[in-house]
């Protein structure tokens, strides 16, 4: 293969709803490009794109794939991606490297949820979009009705550059407004007849041919001004109308094509060809640091790695978007984010599982190399002579849905840690981890059908069969009022015995509090830990003097104060430590569930200890017990974590969902343009992404972050009491 210049470059993501003939419009671009001699078919499971094990059983692409074609004189990148939303972190990072984004569209489904999906993303990248109308040769098309729904979702700026002659079976023919002229294909596709408009057809097509000119005309005030004079534009005036509205998003032109004959493929082609940007059309990219990376060949190189994804006979294959200066065979790089250098060992252009070796890539263009040993997705390389650019990373949406992963197998235990992570670098929405509060391995990711995938690579790939858990909720435990309490730890058995007492208040802890002078609390002292009931109580009030503060963050939110009160010696300042050690111990097991324990704040203000028994041991066992005892009596409280939640919805569907959210202890917090916006407790957001997408028909998504934590109702606390007892008793 040549190498292609920055200004020979098209960089094209296939984006769109499943099913709308993503694939089957890549094969057919292939094909138009000579890239492959023979199309193949989602049916016959012989595509380019969708050659994996998963997608060949489902006949859906689960992956993005990297292709190219080449096509009178360009060079085309093409990432087809992924249509459910469940796998949107794919669309996402192939929107990050390219330059315009080919929606396609199912004549018979109109604007489907995959369409509204990929087109937020579109909008946060600022991205040109380009229509394809597919599947007008179905009996359930209606190309009017699909426009009808384009500009009612996405605006007036959706403008027919195509219009279909006779949609439905038998569909062969189409006008276009470009070159006014008919293109009549043959019964099975391929190289159209192109004739003069029929006079049955004329008068509709000048009329959405003006209208197509003025749209063109409204990007731009010279094409403006010279439209109100002329009437019309010429057709380079055309061509400029339409790379001014592509870039600026001002124009989102709408082709029909039929890819399973590939019907109007080589002409979408042709107009990406003219009108798509080429990388350096495009706002520069920017860097970390504010500095922007302008496609110059002429400076340091860097590339940014946009996908990492693994091939049983290739092992870790990398791909990657040059954005400054050129990549070459043998290169030694730096990658900026760990510091560490790599030499570029082969340069690939990539066709799905085909690849082709090239000795340079420049910048603005695509490629891949292999057998990098510490660069993964996010990272960028640079040259020797500029190590320190960072381009800004692409970043992924926050997991919707997790379980708790078992292996059935225990002594697949390691290896199921290594597969996981293996998955995490082809693959970053799937995020994975042990929760040592938890005690599960935690796997998250977009939804159901996400995770449902994850667990069929386990089995199929690394066959380890494993169990999906529901997940633990990560309750915390805290206290809300002021409590005392004392516990003696006394043991003898021959020899040196164990001895520590200490006493301690405890108290809700809040930022910028006063410091603690004077308690008027309920004294309980426990005498000994062999005799627990020899107890006394009283009313009375404690004066303490805090000689030392420890504040401690707490590595699970919230904060621990631990002061020393303690005068006259009647705890050695060197069992201290042991006092707190004993109760954090404990704060990492709550007292009530198990939970952890937060935002406490402790004096230890008295205690007594022995010449010879007293040790580090028994003085954080008393800490322990005595933090225990006093904790109960504080009026202790479960807060569970809440959660900003923010669905998109359509506007007929929003009565469901927010009944929905209602029963699920949901504070709506507004509602504003088919958006709802809520505070949702964890513990009742299991399976949402499901229920959400059964409400709805699949049509609404939602993104949800962690927002604080609160205390849980009098009936949900008393119920997770009786749980974490009853769980206790059976491992006793």
């Amino acid at each position: 293969m040549k190498v292609y210049q920055t200004n020979e470059i098209k960089n094209i993501a296939l984006i769109g709803g499943a099913k709308s003939g993503k694939t089957t419009l890549a094969e057919a671009m292939l094909f138009e490009g000579g890239v492959i001699n023979r199309r193949g078919s989602v049916d016959n499971k012989n595509t380019v794109s969708d050659y994996r094990q998963i997608e060949l059983e489902r006949q859906n692409s689960i992956c993005s794939t990297v292709l190219y074609s080449e096509f009178e004189g360009k060079k085309f990148n093409i990432i087809d991606t992924p249509g459910f939303d469940d796998f949107i972190g794919e669309v996402i990072s192939a929107l990050k490297v390219t330059d315009t984004a080919l929606m396609v569209i199912n004549a018979q489904n109109g604007v489907e949820v995959g369409t509204e999906i990929s087109w937020r993303y579109t909008n946060k990248n600022n991205t040109p979009v380009v229509f394809a109308i597919n599947h007008l040769e179905h009996e359930n098309s209606n190309f009017d009705e699909t426009i009808r729904q384009l500009k009612q979702y996405f605006g007036n700026s959706v403008t027919i550059c195509q219009y279909p002659v006779n949609t439905g079976i038998g569909f062969d023919s189409v006008i276009d407004l470009l070159k006014m002229k008919m293109y009549k294909f043959p019964e099975d596709g391929g190289k159209p007849e192109i004739t003069d408009i029929p006079d049955s057809e004329k008068a509709k097509a000048e009329k959405l041919q003006n209208e197509l000119i003025e749209e063109l005309a409204s990007n731009d005030e010279e094409l403006m001004e010279t439209f109100f004079e002329n009437g019309t534009l010429t057709e380079d005036e055309i061509q400029k109308g339409l790379k001014i509205g592509l870039i600026s998003r001002g124009l989102f032109p709408a082709f029909c094509i039929g890819t399973k004959h590939n019907m109007g493929v080589a002409r979408l082609m042709e107009f990406l060809k003219n009108n798509a940007p080429s990388p350096n059309d495009m706002p520069a990219q920017k860097t970390k640091e504010g500095k922007e990376l302008t496609y110059n060949i002429n400076d340091p190189a860097s590339a940014f790695i946009f996908k990492t994804s693994i091939e049983s006979h290739l092992g870790e294959i990398t791909f990657f978007k040059v954005y400054a200066g050129e990549i070459t065979e043998g290169m030694d790089m730096i990658n900026a984010n760990t510091d560490t250098k790599e030499r570029i060992p082969q340069l690939f252009v990539i066709a799905g599982k085909n690849r082709e070796k090239v000795q340079k890539i420049v910048a603005g263009d695509i490629g891949a190399t292999i057998k990098l040993k510490n660069t993964h997705t996010n990272n960028t390389l640079n040259s020797l002579k500029n190590p320190d650019v960072i381009i800004e990373p692409i970043v992924f949406p926050e997991p919707k849905f997790s379980v708790a992963v078992k292996a059935k197998n225990s002594n697949d235990d390691e290896k199921l840690g290594v597969a996981l992570n293996e998955m995490h670098k082809t693959d970053q929405t799937i995020i994975t981890g042990y929760s040592k509060e938890l005690k599960q391995l935690i796997v998250k990711g977009q939804g159901e059908l996400h995770l449902n995938i994850t667990k069929w690579h386990l089995e199929n790939i690394h066959k380890i069969l494993i169990d999906y858990i529901t997940p633990k909720i990560p309750y915390r435990e805290t206290i809300t009022k002021i409590s005392q309490a004392s516990y003696q730890h006394k043991k003898q058995s021959g020899g040196a015995g164990q001895f520590g007492e200490v006493y301690i208040i405890i108290e809700p802890y809040t930022e910028g509090m006063p410091e603690p002078k004077k308690f008027k609390i309920k004294q309980t002292m426990r005498k000994s830990s062999v005799n627990p009931l020899n107890i006394q109580k009283g009313d009375g009030e404690v004066t303490v003097n805090a000689r030392k503060k420890n504040e401690i963050d707490l590595e699970w939110g919230g904060k621990l104060i631990f002061y020393n009160c303690i005068v006259g010696g009647a705890i050695d300042t060197r069992f201290l430590p042991a006092v707190q050690k004993g109760i954090m111990e404990k704060m990492e097991e709550g007292p009530l569930t198990g939970s952890y324990a937060r935002d406490i704040r402790i004096c230890v203000y008295d205690g007594k200890m022995h010449s010879v028994d007293s040790n580090e041991i028994s003085f954080k066992l008393a800490g322990k017990h005595a933090f225990t005892l006093a904790f109960k009596e504080a009026a202790p409280k479960i807060l569970e974590p809440i959660y900003d939640l923010e669905i998109i919805v359509p506007e007929d569907k929003m009565g469901n969902v927010m009944t929905d959210l209602q029963s699920r202890r949901a504070i709506i917090m507004g509602m504003e343009g088919g958006t709802i916006k809520a505070r949702v407790p964890l513990a009742e957001m299991n399976k949402y992404s499901t229920a959400l997408s059964s409400l709805t028909s699949g049509r609404a998504s939602y993104e949800m972050k962690f927002l604080e934590y609160a205390q849980v109702p009098n009936d949900i606390q008393s119920a997770l009491l009786k749980t974490y007892e009853e769980e206790q008793a059976e491992d006793d």
